[in-house]
């Protein structure tokens, strides 16, 4: 079953979603602060971003809506594709090492 939120109708969309890639990590979450009230007034109205850097940081970072650099396609190919690449090298890997204990077979 997928997830939903809702967002009311009077407050803008978010620009980027969950889990999106950009320059400065990946979204984690997000949350808005509506126009008039004392959040809003006091560091401007809009949505703010929860990125971590890497998938192996501790680290949050928060970030106004502007703030936020996407990935250009290339950028985004790139990070996906050697995403990919290790992976795929782990899998290797493990295959290389069930071989080992089950004698070439894998079948189980």
């Amino acid at each position: 079953m997928q997830a939903t939120i809702s967002i009311p109708q009077h407050w803008d969309y978010p620009r980027f979603a969950l889990e999106q890639r950009t320059q400065d990590g990946i979204i984690l979450g997000f949350y808005y602060y509506p126009n008039g009230t004392e959040l809003a007034e006091q560091f401007d109205d809009g949505w703010r971003y929860v990125l971590m850097p890497n998938k192996n940081s501790d680290e949050l970072f928060h970030f106004q809506e502007s703030q936020i650099k996407p990935l250009s396609p290339q950028e985004l190919f790139s990070q996906i594709r050697a995403e990919i690449d290790f992976y795929q090298s782990q899998i290797a890997i493990l295959q290389q090492q069930l071989a080992a204990i089950t004698g070439g077979s894998t079948n189980g």
